[in-house]
């Protein structure tokens, strides 16, 4: 590794600040209402995918990064996992913090990348549901993940599929999405994820990918079951909308 100047270290801390500052922005004053927390057959599915390719286990200490409102924590409180939740916004944690009245639901205000600064326990599982495509830096935010991740723990990230057409014409479509906020969407292909998860030791990098339709018809008995029918068709593989990067630490 380059060492860096002490005017590239500063330079550098300040478009890191730049971008959370805008990130937090473009979550906490745009109008998202999909964000909010729900029990859709939509979120569902993404919670169930996670769950399998995480390995959860209710026993678990599970640090979720990126938790904004609570759209999939709530989800996972609702079957039984014991949950960290960290994310860049007071707003959107003291939202989360509302709908999770009466939950054992511990809150922490950080960066993913600073995580061993704010957090004294190390958990089994480190686990984001459409984050890793707005941090500012994957190699330092899968490192401040593994210092706070046993060794023999698994991280799991569910995120959109790179390659798939219909992200770009939703982001150019819609009023409350911008590019600047989105652009990292086109670094989650499995050639840059796994190789940002291998510098900082993770091992046994893996990608999986399902889905097909988007929540209006997901939502819909019969939309769930020609999902199930057709995803997992080699000729159908190429057109799936999600996908889950994991790795190990080694023990």
């Amino acid at each position: 590794m380059v060492a860096m100047s002490a005017g590239e270290t500063t330079g550098r801390l300040a478009a890191v600040g730049d971008h959370n500052r805008y990130q937090r922005e473009y979550y906490e004053y745009t109008d998202k209402r999909t964000l909010r927390p729900t029990g859709a057959p939509y979120i569902q599915r993404h919670v169930d995918r996670l769950i399998g390719a995480a390995r959860l286990a209710p026993g678990h200490a599970i640090l979720e990064v990126g938790c904004g409102r609570g759209k999939y924590t709530m989800p996972l409180l609702d079957r039984g996992f014991r949950l960290t939740a960290l994310d860049l916004s007071p707003e959107l944690l003291q939202h989360l913090r509302a709908a999770a009245v009466g939950r054992h639901l511990d809150l922490v205000l950080a960066d993913a990348a600073d995580a061993d600064q704010h957090l004294s326990d190390r958990f089994d599982r480190v686990i984001g549901f459409f984050m890793l495509h707005h941090v500012h830096d994957l190699d330092l935010v899968f490192r401040g993940i593994a210092r706070v991740l046993k060794p023999g723990g698994t991280i799991a990230f569910l995120e959109p599929v790179a390659r798939n057409p219909l992200y770009y014409l939703q982001i150019a479509a819609s009023p409350h999405m911008t590019w600047k906020a989105e652009r990292g969407l086109i670094n989650m292909r499995s050639s840059v994820v796994h190789q940002a998860m291998r510098r900082q030791r993770f091992v046994d990098c893996r990608t999986e990918s399902f889905g097909l339709f988007p929540p209006m018809i997901t939502n819909t008995s019969i939309g769930r079951y020609v999902e199930d029918v057709l995803q997992d068709r080699r000729a159908t593989r190429l057109a799936h909308a999600f996908q889950i990067f994991s790795a190990t630490l080694p023990a």
